[in-house]
């Protein structure tokens, strides 16, 4: 006949028993409550317009619109439909091309604007980078003119950088790449101010992979629930309040590889919550290509 568990010894048992799945909800609760699920990016299109497609952004103003850009060359925006034709060619008056590597469309005075991000320092000696900001058209062809000009510096010295980010204030952000020093997020001053030479502000510490990842875009999903990170090679995803406030607990992680992408450069979020991403062509002389992947992410 065996004999029983002592009332003591069921008590202890129990007892760590609670201790450990406490122990384990508090440290996987957040991800068992948030990680999105992600199919496999697909490939759309292969775009000749853009043999150094650095940047990409889903417009405010026109539904299934995408507004793209190479990082030299003619300051010019690529209007992107969701299957990655071309549908128009807009000139940006009174810009300047240096290195635009980011773009993001957000809320301005003016409505809709876009924010083209010359922002990208391969040597880390500029002596600031300038953002500038456009009232978004409703023809995806023809002139723009910018309507202000944003400059800043950083407060630890220059950086590459690639991400450029529109909190759901209007707050700007900067997302270095990494090259240079760990990645690291960066904020404008809440109240711009055009033609000045603004210092960001560092939020919060640098990655805690250091510069693992190499960002090259960025982009806040339209509810402003979500961030989406990419490099070369993967897709990270963050809770919008998390990383904003300088909280770099990664939601979740998709694979880029499959893809094949000679340089991944751009990431943008859909109205329904899919990602496009663009790439550069491969030795910046083959026409760059145009992808998508759909994720569950709940609010």
């Amino acid at each position: 006949m065996s004999k029983s568990v002592t009332p003591r010894f069921s008590r202890v048992i129990i007892a760590s028993a609670l201790v450990v799945a406490t122990h384990t909800s508090a440290a996987t609760g957040f991800a068992q409550q948030s990680v999105p699920h992600c199919q496999p990016a697909t490939a759309l299109a292969s775009i000749p317009e853009l043999q150094e497609g650095s940047g990409l952004a889903a417009s405010r103003r026109t539904p299934g619109r995408f507004w793209a850009h190479n990082d030299s060359g003619e300051p010019v925006l690529f209007a992107l439909d969701s299957n990655g034709r071309v549908a128009g060619r807009l000139r940006i008056s009174g810009a300047a091309v240096d290195d635009w590597e980011a773009i993001a469309v957000g809320q301005c005075p003016a409505g809709s604007c876009i924010y083209v991000g010359d922002v990208g320092d391969n040597e880390a000696e500029r002596k600031r980078i300038t953002v500038y900001r456009v009232t978004e058209p409703a023809d995806p062809a023809g002139t723009a003119t910018v309507t202000d000009v944003f400059h800043a510096t950083y407060p630890d010295g220059p950086h590459d950088a690639e991400a450029l980010l529109i909190a759901p204030d209007g707050r700007l952000h900067v997302v270095t790449k990494g090259d240079t020093g760990a990645v690291a997020l960066y904020r404008f001053p809440s109240q711009l101010q055009a033609g000045a030479t603004m210092r960001l502000e560092r939020v919060g510490n640098p990655s805690p992979r250091g510069n693992k990842d190499r960002i090259t875009d960025g982009a806040v999903s339209p509810d402003g629930h979500w961030v989406a990170l990419r490099s070369t090679d993967a897709l990270m995803l963050y809770r919008a309040t998390d990383l904003l406030a300088g909280n770099w607990r990664e939601a979740g992680r998709v694979p880029l590889r499959t893809l094949a992408e000679p340089q991944g450069e751009g990431v943008a979020f859909a109205a329904d919550n899919a990602l496009y991403l663009v790439s550069e062509g491969g030795n910046k002389k083959q026409p760059g290509r145009f992808a998508r992947l759909t994720c569950a992410l709940t609010p």
